[in-house]
């Protein structure tokens, strides 16, 4: 008898038999899923009876492979071989105890690069939210290939083994699956980034969405990763709309169950709420989630996930047009670890997508929603095209200056690459003062510093209207800098934006 009959028999008669809710996969796990591809081992992992043996087959495209293990503590795992991408693949368990023997199957499944997208209601935000919302929806039939799933939002004081729930299990997409509403069932900018991927890629991506609006980074972050900051648990750490938010909850019910998952790479949409929150810790507290991520990803997997596993985030977009207040511009740049760009030596194998010229005052959800959520996902997936997949000639970074110098009345700024410029009077800045004692703040007198001439990759300003010496200088420092992709400063071809910067004078 051929090995699929013999499951689908045992499947028929395991349930007569008595057997069935102790012996299965965890809870992400399932039909239609996406398991990461070689180089790298997938790990599968689920619950039995203790001393059981649990084999796992893998089957399909000529494929037949099997591991066997015994169950300790209620728990199974096993690491396959490498596979390479492409399936459909059945992944069959099956447990063989004193009591007799329990199956079972996962179908439809593809091996390929597994992503996390995990931050707040900007990743959260569905794809009928978006900008074009009803033709992005049509589209989602043309990707089979690339499959989605939603963690629940849960919290704990616990770290917990498992998801508590799912929003999404694993799916085939659809815009039945992708519309679920606002704010729910699946991501517009992860199933954007996924899709772009795909398209560059050629091979299926699995997208796994851990997200919850209105939520600080410190309550996605371990315990151990705060204390590198000097954060303690507080009982109550953060105030949203009547909820509270104690540090590491999201991380013990919606991060830590995914460990044992192998996976490419991770997306980040958050920060807004961080500006209310330890902002000025922000700089510390995101580069040391990224870090603890990392590692424990790499160890949950048995080594599997890379330890510098690629990790691409989103700098802020705009909030209030009008607002004089310096908290978006502060942890745009506490966003990059105050390097004010990505990767960089605090933050290694990072991308950022900048997003500060996508502003949307007319977003049904509040300007703080922005639509454009396919030029977000785009730009992201240009950074994950050249440091996750190292493709040659990908430009992805952005004009960031090189070097700045001043020359009397002039500060020559020299990009890192040709920039497209369109000559503003405002969004440059200067803070001119004599004193040593750095006096450039929130609070400081800050001057309008003109672009009076540019070439392929030198923009030329004038500090006339500077009355003392050059103490400082800022670019586009406002919570709203620049109108609908009108920024000044563009690579050359006008795709992305030069990320916010400011510089002061040495003392």
């Amino acid at each position: 008898m051929h090995l699929l009959q013999v499951l689908w028999v045992f499947c028929w008669f395991a349930p007569l038999r008595g057997f069935g809710h102790e012996f299965r996969f965890a809870s992400y796990y399932g039909d239609h899923m996406v398991l990461q591809r070689a180089p790298e081992r997938a790990v599968l992992w689920g619950y039995g009876t203790d001393a059981a043996k649990v084999t796992i087959t893998v089957l399909g495209n000529q494929q037949n492979t099997s591991h066997t293990v015994t169950v300790e503590e209620q728990i199974w795992r096993v690491t396959l071989d490498p596979v390479q991408p492409g399936g459909p693949y059945v992944v069959s368990a099956v447990q063989q105890s004193a009591e007799g023997v329990q199956v079972h199957n996962l179908t439809d499944v593809l091996f390929g690069d597994v992503w996390l997208c995990g931050g707040q209601s900007n990743m959260q935000m569905g794809l009928s939210q978006v900008i074009n919302a009803s033709e992005e929806l049509a589209m989602a039939l043309k990707f089979p290939n690339v499959r989605v799933f939603t963690a629940a939002d849960e919290h704990s004081r616990e770290e917990l083994t498992d998801l508590m729930k799912i929003e999404l299990p694993w799916s085939v997409p659809s815009a039945g699956v992708l519309d679920g509403g606002n704010f729910s069932h699946f991501s517009a900018v992860c199933w954007l980034f996924g899709r772009y991927l795909y398209e560059s890629q050629k091979h299926p991506v699995g997208l796994v969405e851990s997200c919850w609006g209105g939520t600080p980074v410190e309550a996605w972050s371990s315990e151990r990763a705060l204390q590198k900051c000097g954060l303690a648990k507080p009982k109550h750490s953060f105030q949203n709309a009547g909820a509270s938010w104690d540090n590491t909850v999201l991380w013990n019910a919606m991060i830590h169950p995914l460990l044992n998952m192998t996976i490419k790479g991770a997306i980040w949409y958050q920060g807004e709420q961080n500006t209310e929150y330890h902002q000025d810790l922000y700089n510390c507290t995101f580069p040391a989630m990224i870090d603890d991520w990392r590692m424990a990803f790499h160890q949950g997997s048995g080594g599997q996930t890379s330890p510098v596993f690629p990790f691409g985030f989103v700098q802020l977009s705009t909030y209030k047009k009008t607002s004089l207040s310096d908290a978006f511009p502060n942890l745009r740049w506490h966003q990059t670890a105050d390097y004010g760009f990505a990767p960089n030596p605090r933050m290694k194998n990072t991308f950022m997508a900048v997003s500060l010229d996508l502003g949307d005052e007319a977003s049904p959800w509040g300007s703080i929603h922005p639509r454009y959520k396919q030029d977000v996902a785009h730009r992201l997936t240009l950074g994950a095209r050249a440091v996750a997949y190292g493709e040659k000639g990908v430009s992805f970074q952005g004009p960031f200056p090189q070097a700045i110098r001043l020359q009397g009345k002039y500060i020559n700024i020299t990009y890192s690459e040709e920039v497209s410029v369109t000559k503003s009077n405002t969004t440059f800045e200067v803070c001119c003062s004599s004193s040593q004692r750095d006096p450039c703040n929130a609070s400081s007198a800050w001057d309008p510093a003109p672009i009076v001439e540019t070439s392929s990759n030198v923009v030329v300003l004038s500090t006339d209207g500077c009355s003392d010496e050059v103490a400082a200088l800022r670019y586009a420092w406002r919570d709203w800098p620049c109108g609908f992709k009108a920024c000044p400063v563009y690579s050359a071809d006008h795709v992305l934006p030069a990320a916010p910067f400011i510089v002061k004078r040495a003392p």
